[in-house]
């Protein structure tokens, strides 16, 4: 009895799945080491006493410590204001370099550049702040030797809420010029003509066509915005010493073992982000996909 041989194409479509796996497979690995089991970790240590056993005490004491619910609410401040500037401050750039009428050989030198300080935190930008507006800094300098007028004299205090807010700005505002700036241009032309051939003028066109249909995008940039300052460290801890209490900054302290030294609560105030976190990001991806439906 003869066999009825397979279709090349079809004995090919295994093989060719196959490589397309492949491809995929540094991506998984990269989660499953950095973000899977880590979170595993923050899960179970959450729920574990030093000695190893179960334990609530640590997630009630989430609820119950004061300096852990002020660490969080100071942590959320910062974020809603340098969110809410940064968005305001990144729209109004985005507009001018996509249809504000900025010249085309302009227009690469802000997005360059929001690429570039939209990655430039950390250490080296808290010490480019202290060189620039700290006590003996650069531009507190001149403006005391030059207008005799001390910015410190004033109430501004680099090393203090508003001074924190204000660095986070450097990085929140260029991020929210490359969120906005493809929302921007995706506006279709037909319904800027569409509303001027119906008598509408250009304030009608933004306040009833083109900011509701890019509100949730606006919105939801914004929520990525808070979400970035959110989880920031590494500033906050260079520029402030850890005289600013944000919840990284606390969570640092039970870790490093300083004065504080409690891992698992670590752990549990960890999740508590990790929460806050995943409802900024699902937030986010909800409105982005009300924005697509329209920019398609």
């Amino acid at each position: 009895m003869t066999q009825t041989a397979l279709p090349v194409s079809k004995m090919h479509v295994p093989r060719a799945r196959l490589r397309n796996w492949i491809g995929v497979i540094p991506f998984f690995l990269f989660a499953i080491l950095f973000i899977f089991l880590p979170s595993v970790r923050l899960f179970v240590g959450s729920f574990t006493n030093p000695e190893g056993q179960f334990t609530l005490e640590n997630v009630a004491e989430l609820f119950s410590q004061d300096y852990i619910r002020s660490s969080y609410l100071l942590s959320i401040q910062i974020s809603a204001v340098t969110a809410l500037g940064g968005g305001i401050f990144g729209f109004l750039l985005a507009y001018s370099v996509t249809v504000g009428g900025l010249p085309k050989s302009l227009r690469s030198a802000p997005l360059t550049f929001s690429g570039v300080a939209s990655n430039f935190a950390g250490v080296p930008l808290a010490f480019a702040f202290v060189a620039t507006l700290g006590r003996t800094g650069f531009i507190t300098t001149v403006l005391k030797d030059v207008f005799d007028f001390n910015i410190y004299d004033h109430g501004f205090n680099l090393y203090s809420f508003l001074g924190l807010s204000l660095t986070y700005m450097y990085f929140q505002f260029p991020l929210m010029v490359l969120i906005m700036a493809p929302a921007l241009d995706g506006l279709k032309k037909e319904w800027r003509e569409a509303a001027e051939n119906l008598g509408a003028n250009t304030m009608q066109y933004w306040m009833r066509i083109a900011l509701p249909i890019l509100l949730p995008s606006i919105l939801g940039a914004m929520i990525l915005l808070f979400g970035n300052s959110f989880g920031a460290y590494a500033t906050a801890y260079a520029l402030t010493g850890g005289r600013l209490p944000i919840i990284t900054i606390q969570i640092g302290a039970q870790v490093r073992g300083d004065v504080l030294h409690n891992p698992n609560l670590g752990n549990a105030m960890a999740m508590g982000m990790v929460f806050i976190m995943a409802m900024s990001l699902a937030g986010y991806s909800w409105l982005q996909g009300k924005t697509e439906r329209w920019l398609r």
